[in-house]
């Protein structure tokens, strides 16, 4: 069973439905995996099913035993210019919302947000989800709600903060390439944010979000 293909459907799926399939789904179906049975899943939940001879339609089968392991961590990060190596790491790593937002120093204003969707969808297939992440419209980092928000602040790291509170979060806010300003931390400082360090290193920004994703799920 390991090497059945999986494969997102952005439908409600029930035993017994036929769902229309376009020729992306046919071609791996047949001429990639060259076999016509697969797993379906969508809203946490996992089916077996099969494409019919016409290469139509896919027929949905019994519901799997299989579960989600997917979390419902918020993470807030600035775009960057990996930004399909970030999402596709922290969507492996089950996050459920990914909320962009616009720093002073964010470089990466053009991204291909269609594009991303694609890559979040193939990351959940590969990595046995049962859900994909939703994808949040960018907002600036004034609108941002800092309540109850955990910042990745490399302050902590170097002494320049003495406490990091150790507390369940489940919203975090990673910075872009060149950090968060002045101006932004002052905000932040402002709002109370509680702060999270990565370590005395200096990681990209991508790195970044998948080592706060993994501490803030092991708290």
């Amino acid at each position: 069973m390991q090497n059945i293909p999986r494969i997102y459907l952005n439908e409600s799926l029930d035993t017994g439905k036929n769902i229309p399939v376009g020729k992306d789904i046919v071609h791996y179906l047949r001429r990639v995996m060259r076999r016509n049975d697969c797993l379906v899943f969508n809203d946490g939940d996992e089916y077996g099913a099969v494409l019919t001879d016409d290469d139509k339609h896919i027929i949905i089968g019994n519901k799997t035993e299989h579960i989600d392991p997917s979390n419902d961590l918020v993470l807030c990060f600035a775009p960057i210019k990996k930004m399909d190596d970030l999402l596709n790491m922290v969507t492996q790593m089950g996050v459920g919302v990914l909320q962009p937002v616009i720093t002073e120093r964010t470089v990466a204003n053009h991204i291909n947000w269609e594009r991303m969707k694609k890559i979040i969808v193939e990351a959940a297939e590969q990595s046995n989800r049962n859900s994909i992440p939703k994808l949040l419209p960018p907002i600036k980092f004034n609108d941002l709600d800092f309540d109850g928000l955990i910042v990745a602040d490399e302050r902590f790291a170097h002494g320049k903060i003495k406490k990091e509170i150790k507390t369940k979060f489940n919203r975090i806010l990673i910075g872009p390439e060149g950090g968060f300003s002045n101006a932004e931390f002052e905000k932040l400082d402002a709002a109370g944010v509680c702060g999270l360090s990565l370590g005395k290193t200096i990681l990209r920004a991508e790195v970044a979000a998948v080592v706060a994703v993994a501490k803030v799920l092991n708290k």
